[in-house]
């Protein structure tokens, strides 16, 4: 079994053994917190990336040049704390690793909304008031909206959808505001998502504190901003890495986790939940009895999750830009076209090549080269641009599907074993945030084990 190049030998006294399977924002949220806490920890990654389902993609441009890019385009809001404050511990500068803009949804022309750099509630008022194109209709019915989410403290029936929670507001907010927050953030469409967790997004980042709603555009790869550069302070801190390593099964000697036959105090599942759903698959037949109808129990659950694909269109022209660095897209069907994008990013104004533009296709369905041809001529129809494709990625379970009543399997699998993920249940979709709260959370849970 090889060790990163960046390990170093330092024993932890202490603390417990943590096994963390999965280097993701997950799984790299709990090692650091594991840690933090002074655990001995050791990570195993499958790729030979940090990062998971958010992680640093090279691409070849067609002037032959080669970048870094990312699996798919993300970006970040001011409300994510635990991601902020993360980044902050391992030592990322989070002014130069993101750019902070106030909130903007603004189209092609200008037309959408536009947050000022204000207090909250105060930014999402003037925003509501202020935006181009809307009537006065649109934005009254976005304020009275608004206003008795927050008299009812942002709470809804469990079986709400957000086209239900959202049924007085007007076809144009629903279209340039309500639409596209829905699937940037639930990766589920209006009709079929959760009114209780859209309502927890809206309440953490439009109605929460300062510049939560700030949207914070990554200037470097996913795998730099946090799982990649957490992978250095760990292996610094004597954590031992294993990276392009499967663990492939899970033993249990009636006392400790086992790990390619090493022992375990807590053993933290923090990969994708098919890949954890595997792992546990081929556990079942290594522990005993009681251990294994609780995996049973856990990988049942698990495998009752839909999922959802995002897929991001990577094209260029060499004078290609944008008047900034994200706008918003008109999607949908018009007459007999298909408009897939809802945003698209100028990579240029984000520390990448001129002329490198990403176009997100949120809650995608379709084939590769379809979406890719649907996106340009989408983008010569509405920014006016004749661009050459570079490389389209389809991640086809980017995240959950975040329907009504979603039930999610739970942190814990069994006695000392742990699972953490953007898919594990909390009060946040599949998200970085989401991602990065679960890891957390395992450790709470490991601290709670070590005092009893």
């Amino acid at each position: 079994m090889s060790e990163h190049p960046l390990t170093k030998a330092i024993p932890l006294g202490g603390g417990q053994r943590i096994a963390i399977i999965g280097g993701g924002w997950a799984g790299m949220a709990a090692a650091v917190s594991a840690v933090e806490a002074g655990h001995a920890v050791t990570v195993w990654e499958a790729a030979r990336t940090w990062g998971g389902r958010a992680r640093a993609l090279p691409l070849r441009l067609p002037d032959g040049s080669e970048v870094a890019a990312d699996n798919g385009q993300h970006i970040l809001i001011g409300a994510y704390s635990e991601c902020l404050r993360l980044m902050a511990q391992i030592g990322l500068d989070i002014d130069t690793v993101l750019l902070r803009l106030p909130l903007q949804l603004q189209f092609p022309g200008g037309h959408g909304i536009r947050f000022p750099d204000w207090p909250a509630p105060l930014d999402a008022l003037f925003g509501m008031v202020t935006a181009r194109g809307w009537h006065l209709r649109d934005k009254l019915a976005l304020i009275r909206t608004a206003v008795g989410w927050r008299l009812r403290n942002f709470d809804c029936p469990a079986d709400w959808s957000v086209a239900h929670l959202c049924r007085e507001l007007t076809p144009r907010v629903m279209a340039e505001l309500v639409a596209p927050l829905c699937v940037s953030a639930l990766n589920t469409p209006p009709e079929a998502s959760s009114a209780q967790v859209f309502l927890r997004v809206m309440r953490d980042a439009m109605f929460g504190t300062r510049q939560g709603s700030n949207l914070l555009l990554p200037r470097t790869d996913l795998s730099t901003l946090f799982p990649g550069t957490a992978a250095h302070w760990l292996a610094q801190r004597g954590a031992q890495l294993h990276l392009g390593e499967r663990v492939l099964q899970l033993a249990h000697d009636g006392h400790h986790w086992q790990v390619d036959a090493a022992a375990f105090d807590q053993v933290v599942i923090a990969t994708a939940a098919p890949d954890a759903i595997r792992l546990l698959q081929a556990s079942v037949p290594m522990v005993p009895t009681p251990e294994a109808d609780a995996l049973q129990r856990w990988i049942d659950l698990a495998a009752g999750l839909e999922h959802a694909a995002i897929t991001t269109v990577y094209a260029w022209a060499a004078d290609a830009a944008l008047a900034s660095p994200m706008l918003a897209l008109r999607s949908g069907t018009q007459g007999n076209q298909t408009l897939p994008a809802q945003f698209v990013f100028d990579r240029a104004q984000l520390g990448g090549p001129p002329g490198l533009l990403a176009f997100v296709i949120s809650a995608s369905t379709g084939e590769r080269e379809r979406l890719q041809s649907q996106v340009l001529a989408q983008a010569q129809a509405q920014l006016g641009l004749q661009l050459q494709p570079v490389r389209t990625v389809v991640e086809k379970r980017a995240t959950i599907a975040c329907h009504p009543a979603l039930v999610r399997p739970p942190m814990g699998i069994a006695s000392g074993l742990l699972a953490c993920g953007d898919y594990v249940d909390g009060p946040y979709p599949s998200t970085l945030e989401g991602a990065v709260r679960s890891g957390i959370a395992t450790m709470g849970a490991t601290r709670a084990v070590t005092t009893a």
